[in-house]
Parts: C-alpha cells; sequence; structure tokens
C-alpha cells in the first residue's frame, strides 16, 4: 500500500468515526425555564345582599394556606428511589457421537490391508462440549432533600391548584438549578403552607447544574464518539 493509500485510507477511517458519532441521536434533557410570576387574577366582588362579608373573604381565625392563583406555597421535597435486580444463567451441554462400519459388502478388508491401524469398529468418534456461565447485578438508589417555594399558576374547577417554581444557586461560578412544577390538592397543604413532594400529582422536578464542575463529570467530546462507535 502506497503513502497515498494509506493517508486516505486513515481519512476515511476519520471521517467515518465522526459521522457515525454525530448521527447518534442526542439525549434530550429536560430544559430548565425561568421561573415565571403567576399574573394575579382580580375578580370583581360579588354583591351579597343581606351579608357584610362574602366567601372569598379571609376566615376570622387567620389561615395562610394558599388559596388563589399568586399565593406561594413552600414544597418540601423528599423523593428517594431504589431498585435492585440480580439474574444468573447456567447451560450445559454434553454430546458425542460415535460411528463404526465392521462390514460392508468386503471392502473393509481391503482398506484394511493397505491402513492396518485402522479399526472398523471405530471409525468415526466425536466429543461436543458446550457451558456458559454468566450473572449480573445492578442497583440504583437516588435522594433529592430540598425546600423549595412555589407559586399558585391554575386552579381548576375542582379547586385544585397547579403550582410552579424555580430556584438558582450560584457557588464559586456553579450555578444549581431546581425546578418543580406540579398540581396539588388544597386539603393536602399544611397549616404551615407546605405540602410533600410525594402528594403532587404529575410533579416534574428537574435538579441541574452548569459550571466546571458539571463539565468536569462529563467525559471529552474524543471519549463519547469512541464509545459509540467502539463494537466491543
Amino acid at each position: 500500500m502506497s503513502w497515498k493509500s494509506f493517508i486516505g485510507f486513515i481519512s476515511a477511517i476519520v471521517i467515518l468515526v465522526a459521522v457515525v458519532g454525530c448521527s447518534r441521536k442526542k439525549t434530550t434533557v429536560m430544559q430548565v425555564p425561568e421561573p415565571l410570576e403567576a399574573p394575579v387574577v382580580v375578580h370583581s366582588r360579588p354583591i351579597s345582599p343581606g351579608s357584610l362579608y362574602t366567601g372569598d373573604e379571609g376566615n376570622w381565625i387567620a389561615d395562610l394556606r394558599a388559596r388563589h392563583v399568586g399565593d406561594i406555597v413552600t414544597v418540601v421535597i423528599r423523593e428517594k428511589a431504589s431498585a435492585s435486580k440480580v439474574s444468573s444463567t447456567e447451560t450445559a451441554k454434553d454430546t458425542g457421537v460415535s460411528a463404526s462400519i465392521p462390514t460392508f459388502f468386503g471392502f473393509e478388508k481391503v482398506v484394511q490391508e493397505n491402513n492396518p491401524n485402522l479399526d472398523p469398529a471405530n471409525l468415526i468418534a466425536a466429543q461436543f462440549k458446550n457451558n456458559f456461565k454468566g450473572s449480573g447485578k445492578t442497583t440504583r438508589k437516588e435522594d433529592l432533600l430540598a425546600t423549595l417555594t412555589t407559586q399558585v399558576i391554575q386552579i381548576y374547577p375542582n379547586g385544585n391548584m397547579k403550582i410552579r417554581g424555580g430556584k438558582s444557586v450560584v457557588v464559586n461560578n456553579e450555578n444549581q438549578i431546581i425546578y418543580l412544577t406540579g398540581i396539588i390538592r388544597p386539603f393536602d397543604i399544611s397549616a404551615a403552607n407546605e405540602v410533600d413532594s410525594s402528594k403532587i400529582l404529575n410533579a416534574r422536578i428537574a435538579y441541574t447544574g452548569k459550571g466546571i464542575i458539571s463539565d468536569k463529570q462529563r467525559p471529552g467530546w474524543l471519549t463519547r464518539i469512541i464509545d459509540r462507535v467502539w463494537p466491543f
């Protein structure tokens, strides 16, 4: 192979690796939007003849729980997840084959005269063995403990409320972002105006980071390409 052919071959391999690495579908990550302030809907006060108060007025005993669009409610995030799986497989197979031709129209005698060491009773013998043993184990555990103040952005006809909130903390140029949205029931809100994350319907919780530490936790671009195309 000439030098030009070698250079062309190497160039083709590099281009192929780059194309295969770039053609892999990119992993989608939940985008964390900036927390938006929910618009406070102002309703005209209905006329209530014969009464000094309406149903929308506050209770005589102070109730700090969120009830309207724009109110805030604190979410106590306690998310724990664990999974474990163990699998084991073991197989074995042993097969033996033997064949003999003691007599075959007298030809065996002619063959044996030319080959004295030939035994017609043991012409063919074969032994096959196949053993396989495999095992695997996977364990995963996740814990997320945090407190996040959210805002009511929508109230459904049945009284359930949609909440949304986010928080961004920057420490040494490392930006930690937590975002939450979901639907809660008014009775799940405690007297301290708090609700547990386990009682949120369709909860979407994202905890991400941007900065030097987050970048160092990712492998380099060349390593990612090699991992995608490496067949072994």
